[in-house]
């Protein structure tokens, strides 16, 4: 794939990879996968080198699973995985255009797998509030309480944060920039994948995170056990979420993440 630059889309389910990915398939140099019949267009689903989400347990579950996270020394990782992945996803491209996008959540946490396999490839993890992402994860995780799913939220981006060091070409976006200003923080995504002219942003919802929003509001202002359920969860993981500069009592708050951040608009 000499003649193309390959980007890898990732970051935890409901967290905005579809949207993001959809815009960049938009821009007149991108192909991505489009009406390939499985879940989402993701190329997890298209190929047979490694296990899909599923396989770890899905939504709300897969990043505790220790088999989810591969690095440059999984024996996953052999000499013809490249090649491997290419077929199963090369028919699904257009390869006229230069810069061909994979978009799947596990993406998250195997970076440095798909940097092994492919040293050249580009990464845009997404990132989104873990309290929303984890409230609108609980229709695909019912039997997971909340306090899991923010646990499950934690330890993945924990794990993506350790293995970022180790990507040579990463830009971490936060949901919130993107929505707070599409043109701009395209622009910056454009600018880091080396495209000519304008990602579109019309496929950006602005307002895509407020019934959540209202959902956790509704947490902190119930009857007085909810109260309780809502104090206790900010006491647990107020301090990680500061780090990932996030807040579980300001969810307006999105300072860039540790790593890898574009700079909010």
């Amino acid at each position: 794939m000499t003649d193309h630059r390959l980007v890898f889309v990732g970051g935890l389910h409901r967290s905005g990879t579809t949207p993001l990915t959809r815009c960049l398939a938009a821009h007149p140099q991108v192909s991505g996968f489009e009406h390939t019949g499985v879940e989402e267009d993701e190329g997890q689903h298209l190929q047979d080198v490694y296990p899909p989400a599923m396989a770890h347990g899905g939504p709300g579950r897969f990043a505790l699973a220790p088999a989810a996270h591969l690095t440059e020394h999984s024996p996953l990782l052999t000499p013809d995985t490249a090649a491997r992945l290419l077929e199963r996803w090369r028919p699904h491209w257009d390869l006229a255009r230069p810069v061909l996008v994979e978009k799947s959540p596990p993406n998250l946490l195997m970076s440095r797998f798909l940097q092994g396999a492919f040293p050249d490839a580009r990464f845009v993890m997404v990132v989104r509030h873990p309290a929303i992402v984890s409230l609108s994860t609980r229709k695909w995780a019912r039997l997971r309480s909340l306090g899991a799913l923010l646990g499950h939220w934690f330890a993945a981006h924990r794990t993506f944060e350790e293995d970022a060091a180790h990507l040579r070409r990463l830009l971490v976006v936060k949901y919130e920039h993107l929505v707070a200003d599409p043109r701009g923080t395209l622009a910056g995504i454009a600018s880091f994948l080396e495209l000519d002219g304008e990602i579109p942003a019309a496929g950006i919802d602005t307002r895509r995170s407020a019934t959540y929003e209202r959902q956790w509001a509704d947490l902190a202002a119930g009857p007085p056990w909810r109260r309780r359920r809502f104090g206790s969860l900010c006491r647990r993981y107020e301090a990680a979420a500061t780090h990932f500069g996030y807040s579980l009592l300001d969810l307006d708050r999105a300072d860039p993440f540790p790593v890898g951040s574009s700079a909010p608009s």
